[in-house]
């Protein structure tokens, strides 16, 4: 069926509000810049040195391919009109007509209860949108760093962005059945991190682990760069969840001043249980537990109380704390599966935390200028505010199953076309054998020295990289 769209030659309508406009294409691409630098810069520091052109190239590659699928059949599917309960129908977002008119939910226009009204257009909406995708990925791939064959992972993206992220998101969001049941997720706590930390651990499961050597030893190469790639995280988080609102109003304020005290609250938490139980701080915690802040808050940031952030703040810094560091090194089927930088207890506790604690914090009133069910109330405001909690539990149990079983799926049918994981001579020598690249001009880290590949003493210095004369690399 043709979907018409209103059309204004101006390239100032009436409806659009500049202020808002700016603010909502500012905050996509301060999340952008989580991704594209940020997590980029992350991956590629706080992993063995061997391994940080793969792994910044996983982010890279994911941030891309993402933004192609979304503008060509995903965003609709996530925003578009419904299909099904849990999904929109799938169509290309690159109309002109579309994405000059002014945005909206289609999938919502049927509702007695008005909706956050957004005034700016439809494209600013599907970039706003699309780099929330692209992150979702980027998050889940940090659980497979150091081993999944790259050829595979360039699959998985468009699989698991299709069949995963969009059922969850126009869910959630986009007007499905968890939206118009009332359940909260203001910037995307079940949609974006319970999914990847779930998705993120189902999938390590079906690639297998890293090699043993790199299991037993795997020292970030650059923990100042890893500073750096989580200092962009943190402040790249103010679009995140102050772009939730749809608007320059009080309640992205309220937003990101909640996202900055709950993140402060968390890495402070995490850094003294550091020191409490090992005697020392570790700055690779203190990053995990701002990680864990952020991911918490991100489903109530507009939705509760200062006082709430903190309280949030010490759980956030506390709970995925135990089940890393205590929980995950005692309980032996947890040590079984390889994921590699701990995203399960990051994104998919903290991000379960999270909505569970939204539905006991949210305060009414903020909760009536977000949700599209009327009078819903955190737990602590009575009037059957338990049946918000039971809402939140329900809601992440559903994204729970779901990215277990697609993401299984997707893994499994992937493995008929193509191995999984890089074989174990690729493992053991890392980026020069997955691209024939090195991060550093360092020598020794997985690199084999061959003095037929190199002039003698009076001659240059040796070189990283070695090619035969058809331009192959030699793997030595």
């Amino acid at each position: 069926m043709t979907e018409a769209y209103t059309f204004n030659v101006t390239s100032v309508p009436i409806w659009l509000n500049k202020g808002d406009n700016a603010w909502q294409m500012t905050a996509a691409t301060l999340v952008g810049l989580q991704s594209v630098p940020g997590l980029v810069i992350l991956y590629g520091s706080v992993v063995k040195k061997k391994w940080a052109v793969n792994s910044a190239f996983m982010a890279f590659y994911a941030f891309a391919a993402v933004v192609l699928c979304w503008v060509t059949w995903a965003y609709k599917m996530s925003f578009g009109h419904k299909l099904l309960p849990i999904w929109g129908r799938a169509g290309p977002a690159l109309d002109e007509l579309f994405l000059l008119s002014q945005s909206k939910l289609p999938a919502t226009a049927h509702m007695e209860t008005p909706v956050a009204t957004q005034f700016y257009p439809m494209a600013t909406n599907v970039w706003f949108q699309g780099v929330f995708a692209a992150i979702t990925l980027i998050l889940l791939a940090g659980s497979l760093l150091g081993r999944m064959n790259i050829r595979a992972w360039m699959m998985f993206v468009p699989l698991w962005l299709t069949f995963s992220y969009t059922v969850g998101c126009f869910s959630m969001w986009g007007g499905g059945f968890l939206f118009q049941w009332g359940v909260m997720d203001f910037c995307g706590g079940y949609v974006i991190h319970l999914s990847s930390g779930i998705a993120g651990l189902t999938a390590a499961y079906w690639v297998g682990p890293r090699s043993k050597n790199d299991r037993e030893k795997f020292p970030p190469n650059n923990i100042l760069l890893t500073l750096t790639g989580a200092g962009l995280l943190w402040m790249g988080w103010a679009g995140f969840n102050g772009g939730g609102p749809f608007a320059a109003n009080t309640v992205a304020s309220l937003a990101i001043l909640n996202t900055n005290v709950c993140t402060a609250t968390s890495l402070l938490m995490w850094t003294a249980l550091d020191v409490i139980v090992f005697g020392k701080p570790s700055v690779i915690g203190a990053v995990q537990g701002m990680i864990t802040g952020l991911v918490c808050i991100t489903p109530g940031a507009g939705l509760v109380q200062g006082w709430a952030s903190i309280i949030m703040g010490i759980l956030s810094g506390s709970i995925p704390w135990f089940t890393m560091m205590i929980v995950h090194k005692k309980w032996k089927p947890m040590q079984a599966i390889d994921d590699t930088l701990g995203v399960f207890h990051t994104h998919a506790v903290a991000g379960l935390l999270g909505g569970i604690l939204t539905g006991i914090f949210a305060h009414p009133d903020l909760a009536n200028m977000f949700l599209a069910v009327p009078n819903e109330r955190g737990a602590i405001y009575g009037h059957n505010g338990g049946v918000q909690v039971a809402k939140q539990i329900v809601a992440g149990l559903f994204i729970i199953g779901w990215n277990v079983v697609v993401t299984s799926l997707i893994c499994i049918g992937i493995r008929f076309c193509m191995p999984l994981r890089m074989s174990e001579e690729e493992l053991l020598i890392g980026d020069d054998a997955a691209h024939g690249e090195e991060a550093y001009a360092l020598w020794g880290d997985g690199e084999k020295y061959d003095s037929t590949w190199h002039s003698d003493n009076n001659g240059p210095s040796p070189v990283l990289n070695n090619h035969s004369s058809n331009g192959a690399t030699q793997i030595v």
